[in-house]
């Protein structure tokens, strides 16, 4: 198709292209010179299907205005085209992201799931279901953070929670079994999406990667078993949120509810306003607390108050924030470290419960899972020591239930409390690794910008002194290069 001509807009690229619509790179003649990306859909081509798809897109889009959906700014039509004019999203997609990397670390993983997250959270608060969720309707914005936004609304439905219905839409790659099997379907396909997606960005491929429709469709069929890779180490939080999102019988799936407050993806403690507030209350406790010698209560607070700040740094755009909020945190996590070696030192307390526990081999062996916990988050290793927690507690938990009443019963009790609350405190400090994790994944991105952008640097200046005979501006070009590298690590730190 020839390009076309928007008004009030000038067309500098192509970004893409599908069946019946192409998108171009373009940015605004009058005001500000702001960048959009404009979907050209040639009215030709359109069946009738296809344009109730254009129109829902254009209602939808019209209504749903959230910072992790790609936003719709105006749209116009002439006698060829229908122009859908949205934000443009500078980093490309989720599928090319993925494949420059063949697959991602968990904790960036889990950052782009949050962000999905939340975008299918405010769907579903309107009812709606995406319908086509894969990596290449998922696009990104690199500055001034790594931020992902749900795009493409061409398949999108109103779905309610009870609401049927059993035409074909998606792409098959990434489609529920009941649409590919022609089932009534609902709202929770794109639960499934969801969990294709997870396993593509952890493991490079999609799980039923095929080489056609037809081999697609028989592994499908045949419900084959989805396996983890051999060698994959993904934690077993990762690892149930993903096996429970690739149920083939959807009523076995996981529901949006428990999505939505499932542990590895950890909504509670994403960015937010409420989050720094709740964030601030927590240290005023916390300090006061330590100020009154209530150490442990106070080393609760602060590691739940870590848990909102830190993915709060990655979030904030403000450099002088940013350096004020990462000193903030280095203050908090230095004096949890503190009152950790103070509570815990370098022994493994002994349980009480531990000299009542001989007749029963099990709950000796979960007491001693428990007291390898601590001992591992003594030692400041973290997820080794969750690990064991959780290990620990999943022994002693079923054992409490049928433990009759008595004084063996009560320090069961109080000893899985205790542990309860270390394992939390330790997927606090936890998270800090993760955190770091993620933020150096993004740097490697921005590093890489940063040295084309030296190297160009360095082209420019050298022509430049060449062109005035080369002593005066070479002498200049070195302090100016320094300079210029100042200014751009600043962006990125």
């Amino acid at each position: 198709m020839s390009v076309p001509h928007v008004e009030g807009y000038t067309i500098v690229g192509k970004i893409g292209f599908g069946t019946y619509a192409t998108v171009y790179k373009a940015f605004r003649k009058v005001g500000p010179r702001e960048v959009v990306a404009i979907k050209c859909v040639e009215k030709s081509k359109l069946s009738g299907t296809a344009v109730n798809n254009i129109i829902t897109e254009i209602k939808l889009l019209k209504l749903l205005k959230h910072k992790h959906i790609v936003e719709m700014k105006d749209f116009q039509w002439d006698d060829k085209y229908i122009y859908i004019i949205m934000e443009y999203c500078n980093g490309g997609d989720l599928s090319c992201f993925i494949r420059k990397r063949n697959k991602l670390p968990e904790a960036v993983c889990r950052k782009f799931l949050q962000q999905l997250a939340m975008a299918l959270k405010f769907l579903r608060s309107h009812n709606v279901c995406h319908m086509d969720l894969k990596p290449q309707n998922l696009l990104l914005m690199t500055t001034p953070a790594l931020v992902l936004k749900l795009g493409d609304f061409g398949f999108a439905q109103y779905l309610s929670p009870d609401t049927y219905h059993n035409s074909l839409r998606g792409s098959p790659l990434y489609m529920a079994p009941e649409i590919l099997l022609k089932h009534k379907y609902d709202c929770r396909v794109d639960l499934w999406s969801v969990g294709v997606i997870m396993f593509e960005c952890l493991f490079g491929r999609a799980p039923y990667s095929s080489d056609s429709f037809q081999e697609l469709a028989e592994k499908i069929k045949s419900q084959a078993e989805i396996e983890i890779p051999h060698g994959s180490s993904i934690s077993e939080e990762c690892q149930d949120m993903l096996v429970r999102l690739l149920q083939h019988d959807p009523s076995k799936r996981i529901d949006y509810e428990e999505f939505f407050k499932h542990p590895f993806l950890d909504l509670e403690h994403c960015p937010s306003s409420e989050s720094y507030t709740k964030a601030v209350e927590l240290v005023k406790q916390a300090v006061k607390n330590d100020a009154e010698g209530k150490l442990a209560d106070a080393f609760t607070q602060y590691c739940e108050a870590l848990r909102y700040f830190v993915p709060l740094i990655s979030e904030e755009v403000d450099a002088v924030k940013k350096t004020a909020l990462r000193a903030r945190v280095n203050d908090y996590t230095r004096r949890a470290e503190e009152l950790k070696s103070l509570l815990y030192g370098d022994s493994v307390s002994k349980s009480k419960v531990d000299n009542q526990a001989t007749s029963t081999p099990k709950l000796a062996s979960g007491l001693e899972i428990g007291s390898v916990a601590e001992q591992y988050m003594a030692e400041g290793q973290y997820k080794a020591a969750l690990e064991k927690f959780q290990g620990s507690l999943g022994v002693l938990v079923p054992l409490l239930s049928s433990e009759p009443k008595g004084r063996r019963r009560d320090l069961l009790h109080q000893q899985i409390q205790l542990w309860l609350v270390q394992a939390e405190n330790t997927k606090s400090l936890l998270s800090l690794t993760d955190m770091n994790g993620a933020n150096i994944a993004e740097g490697k991105e921005f590093k890489s910008i940063v040295c084309v952008l030296f190297e160009l640097l360095h082209y420019v200046i050298m022509i430049l002194a060449q062109e005035n005979n080369g002593i005066f501006v070479y002498d200049y070009s070195n302090g100016f290069h320094y300079c210029i590298q100042q200014e751009i690590y600043g962006l990125f730190t």
